[in-house]
């Protein structure tokens, strides 16, 4: 039986069939608590693009999925459960580099990407920021 799927999930399904508003998808991303794996004693991310993204999952099927192409063996895959507000506010800035939030990495559908910009993550780290010399992803 296919367990129900959370808020975030079904915002993230009306983007991809083209409905539902992104400040409400967005808004639903920070609200959600993710599960976050963890490795050497961090949060596991990528690098694509430029872009460092901390990769969460919006339940544990979506982790488990991840978790057959990453993790050892039958090792179980260590994770934080954290809000996706504290994630792109606090997480993300800490990085000390162009950073964003990529959900459900390994789902059929393909994953969900919060880049980091204006009205995702602080104004301070934003890629786009119109302010000279503000945001991380000016000048580098």
């Amino acid at each position: 039986m296919e367990q129900p799927r959370t808020a975030l999930a079904e915002r993230i399904a009306e983007r991809r069939r083209g409905v539902g508003d992104p400040r409400a998808l967005v808004g639903e991303m920070r609200r959600s608590v993710l599960l976050v794996p963890t490795a050497g004693g961090g949060l596991w991310s990528a690098r694509s693009g430029g872009v460092r993204w901390v990769c969460g999952f919006t339940d544990e099927a979506a982790l488990a999925r991840f978790a057959l192409l990453h993790s050892a063996g039958d090792r179980p895959m260590d994770y934080a459960a954290l809000l996706g507000a504290r994630i792109v506010d606090e997480v993300v800035p800490s990085l000390d580099e162009p950073a964003g939030l990529a959900v459900d990495i390994a789902t059929e559908d393909g994953p969900m990407f919060f880049p980091p910009v204006v009205g995702i993550v602080p104004d301070g780290v934003a890629v786009d920021t119109d302010k000279a010399g503000e945001g991380r992803g000016h000048g580098r």
